[in-house]
């Protein structure tokens, strides 16, 4: 979804909330509509756009100017902004803007006392060295320093980057420039050694795994017999395919699963599939930027990662195939966009299904593993025929969430177990799944399974613009009155002066 698109869909939500009466019921009509107005306009503005060009030595000594670095900081009223970086190719200004947007949401979807930022650099990490990259590293905590930190914008890894490039950022460069400071909570996703969390690698695709299991596995059962009670004919017929995958799983078939990328995110959730052992898959499909891979019986996906890990890729040739041991068919990429299978995960780029491709996915279930990878035209097509698409803000939360805990345990200088991490995860994550579905089945007026995210997120946030509104004004009102007292003690002060002096 375009920047246009999640900002209108705000608009949206802001709209849902004024009809509802039974909220804030304690304002004048007049007040609400300046209240809900004001919401739209902080809410679908964004705080501070941050650019800037870096400067970078290549290996061959030869300096060369980046194209502009972003930091965009959508939005702060629940807490300190929070955010990825990330290096790719394809960054652009209006991309990252959506993806703050996104991450403000998101954070307030799940509870998480953060806002949103996002960042990125216009290069391509794999024509970088190193020692390249270490440099891009350092000029961009430079170019960004004074707006970065643990009590103000706390970035995270995002597509390109990894624990290493936060490592490099926090000790190479953010604690160099701010000697003394608290520098553990200025960057989440670090490694282990440098006070990173146990398991934050994997807690995206972890986490968005979880939610496609949570809804198969939990949510369709605890409607077995409720079925009916649902009053919308597309949510008993979305609630009855659920249950459907339930019971074949149970009978022991399995459930056809392809996920689109097979980086962090794409490759944990597929090794998280074939390994499940309450729902019985056959990952049939998985593609990154170069191949897709087929194979009807199902892949060897621990076989597929190891080579992943050691090449960066998946194997592209007949050959390769033969030396990572993996059976399958080489694909067009593009291909798994539209294979007939229950479950499509997307966990590559933006924009992946849109109005050109949409009418030809074949999968019942998606789930975004990746931000945004479904445009807003074709998200409402998704919606119309019925689709389950468990949106980005929901599904792939597992890393911010894990990096809330790696900041906490930054500041209390105390170390989390891996099992505790993961723990305190799903607990959070069930917690927003079950707020959401319960709103979507049992509601009288089904909107979009997004729609309802986006509700539940802005309520948040513009619960939180009142509060602190009402706070602000109790804090003038007092401080008016402590005027008041003043001027009359002064006032009679002046008057008593009058008096003896006279």
């Amino acid at each position: 979804m375009a920047t246009l698109d999640t900002q209108e869909t705000i608009r949206q939500s802001i709209d849902h909330l004024y009809q509802k009466k039974d909220y804030l019921p304690e304002l004048t009509e007049e007040e609400r509509v300046k209240r809900f107005e004001s919401a739209k306009e902080v809410l679908t503005t964004t705080d501070k756009v941050i650019k800037g060009y870096l400067r970078v030595r290549r290996d061959n000594s030869q300096i060369v100017r980046i194209p502009p670095a972003y930091r965009v900081q959508h939005n702060n009223i629940a807490g300190f902004y929070k955010g990825g970086i990330r290096f790719h190719e394809a960054v652009q200004e209006e991309e990252v803007e959506n993806l703050a947007v996104l991450m403000t949401l998101k954070n307030a979807l799940h509870r998480l006392p953060f806002g949103g930022a996002k960042g990125g650099v216009v290069i391509d990490p794999n024509s970088f060295s190193d020692r390249e990259l270490f440099r891009v590293s350092q000029k961009y905590v430079q170019r960004f320093a004074n707006d970065l930190g643990p009590t103000h914008d706390i970035p995270a890894p995002d597509m390109g980057t990894n624990e290493r490039v936060m490592d490099w950022m926090v000790g190479g460069e953010y604690k160099t420039i701010h000697p003394g400071q608290n520098y553990q909570g200025s960057f989440t996703g670090k490694s282990i050694i440098n006070g990173g969390a146990r398991g934050r690698r994997e807690a995206t695709g972890k986490g968005t795994y979880f939610s496609y299991w949570w809804l198969v596995e939990k949510c369709a059962r605890q409607y077995e017999n409720r079925v009916e009670a649902i009053q919308s004919d597309v949510g008993r017929e979305q609630m009855q395919y659920l249950q459907s995958l339930y019971g074949k799983s149970d009978r022991g078939e399995s459930i056809s699963f392809a996920v689109q990328g097979f980086g962090n995110v794409g490759g944990v959730a597929a090794l998280e599939a074939y390994k499940s052992s309450d729902l019985h898959h056959r990952v049939v499909s998985v593609s990154d930027e170069g191949v897709m891979l087929y194979h009807e019986k199902g892949l060897d996906i621990p076989r597929l990662v190891e080579f992943a890990r050691v090449h960066n890729h998946l194997p592209k040739t007949e050959q390769q195939l033969q030396d990572a041991g993996v059976e399958a068919e080489l694909h067009n990429r593009d291909d798994i966009l539209t294979i007939d299978v229950d479950v499509l995960l997307l966990a590559a780029l933006e924009d992946q299904i849109t109005l050109n491709n949409v009418t030809d996915v074949q999968a019942r279930i998606l789930i975004e593993g990746a931000n945004a990878p479904i445009s807003g035209e074709a998200d409402q097509v998704l919606k119309k025929s019925g689709r389950i698409v468990i949106p980005d803000i929901l599904a792939n939360a597992g890393g911010v969430i894990v990096s809330y805990l790696e900041w906490k345990q930054g500041r209390i200088i105390e170390r989390y177990s891996e099992k505790a991490v993961f723990g305190e995860m799903y607990q959070h994550m069930e917690e927003s799944m079950r707020e959401v579905f319960d709103s979507y089945f049992q509601g009288e007026d089904l909107k979009s399974i997004r729609d309802i995210c986006y509700i539940n997120s802005v309520q948040r946030l513009f619960t939180c613009y009142i509060d602190m509104g009402n706070y602000i004004r109790e804090i003038i009102t007092e401080q008016l009155g402590n005027c008041r007292v003043f001027f009359s003690l002064y006032r009679e002060l002046l008057l008593w002066r009058a008096r003896w002096s006279g």
